[in-house]
């Protein structure tokens, strides 16, 4: 009888899961990564484990940067940022997220255990409340404040 590999079955949930929210991102990676297991290419694991945290968040920050470097965000637009309440807010929520990122990337390395807990819930945020995948590393920013690590 043959033996039933669990690891991709919960990628085929997760990947189900993906397109019942309609979270194409969430489908698109975890198929990218079934791919990957059952062409027997795991030898990329360990790379993407290593980077692709900062390789997302390079192309995330691309991707919010690109209306700055085509024009479609002037320069005056900036600078008049640090004129309007709603505008120095959002500065500050800013600086908030990204020091809570840090500290999220932090705890996720330091202390491996949570980052299963961290996936669960982002899943659970994305599938059920049309979250965006991008919280694992701000909801471990938060638990290490709570945690008083980081």
């Amino acid at each position: 009888m043959a033996q039933v590999d669990v690891t991709s079955l919960l990628l085929l949930l997760l990947v189900a899961l993906g397109i019942f929210s309609s979270n194409m991102p969430v489908t698109v990676a975890v198929l990218l990564l079934l791919l990957l297991r059952v062409t027997r290419l795991q030898a990329a694991f360990p790379f993407l484990e290593k980077y692709g945290l900062t390789l997302g968040i390079l192309i995330l920050t691309v991707g919010v940067m690109t209306p700055l470097a085509s024009g479609k965000i002037p320069v005056e637009t900036l600078w008049q940022s640090f004129l309007n309440w709603k505008s120095l807010l959002a500065i500050a929520v800013g600086i908030l997220v990204a020091y809570l990122g840090g500290r999220g990337a932090t705890l996720m390395t330091g202390q491996p255990t949570v980052v299963a807990g961290l996936l669960i819930g982002t899943i659970i945020g994305v599938a059920f409340f049309k979250g965006v995948p991008v919280g694992p590393l701000i909801a471990a920013g938060i638990l290490s404040l709570f945690l008083g690590r980081g």
